[in-house]
């Protein structure tokens, strides 16, 4: 099953600043971590910065401002898509849950999902909810606990977010991954 063609849908997202600005939730917080990006090395830097000669890619990115993954992850996204020059825009989730229901991970509502698009609104490939190293600690409670109603499916839960939180490390260390993930999605365009 194809994604759906998303061109009905540019224009109707936020720019990252007015994002930004209009968080109710976490702000201080985002900004702090966007404020603390570094590239991890010129190479990556180069490789976004390259990118400006291309205008054949959209960006529309799944997101609330509630979602502490958002907060971690997108500061980096942001950062690496604007020196690329790629039209970005935000698409709050609870404002666009048609596209949210289009881009499910294992089979829930998870943010942010980072979705790449030709102009003509062709999707190429997504990234999200989290870096590899990080979302495979929820891949593997999700496969040893499918039923959500069970008694210590909570308990459990919060288990797997503390490691999830050890996983993204101290302040900007998983930003390396995530510029990392992006760069070899991005390639294959």
């Amino acid at each position: 099953m194809g994604k759906p063609n998303l061109s009905h849908k540019f224009g109707k997202g936020l720019p990252p600043k007015e994002f930004i600005e209009s968080m109710t939730k976490n702000q201080s917080e985002f900004q702090a971590n966007y404020d603390s990006f570094t590239w991890p090395s010129e190479d990556d830097r180069e490789f976004f910065e390259s990118l400006n000669h291309r205008d054949d890619l959209r960006v529309l990115i799944l997101a609330a401002d509630w979602c502490g993954d958002v907060v971690r992850n997108i500061p980096v996204v942001f950062q690496a898509l604007e020196i690329s020059g790629i039209p970005t825009e935000v698409l709050i989730m609870e404002n666009h849950p048609e596209v949210m229901d289009e881009f499910l991970t294992m089979g829930g509502r998870s943010v942010p999902i980072v979705i790449f698009a030709d102009t003509g609104g062709h999707v190429l490939g997504q990234w999200g909810p989290r870096p590899q190293h990080v979302q495979e600690v929820m891949v593997e409670f999700k496969r040893q606990n499918p039923d959500r109603d069970a008694a210590d499916y909570q308990e459990k839960m919060a288990v797997v977010r503390q490691e999830i939180g050890k996983r993204y490390g101290e302040g900007t260390e998983s930003h390396a991954a995530i510029i990392r993930e992006l760069r070899e999605l991005i390639s294959g365009y």
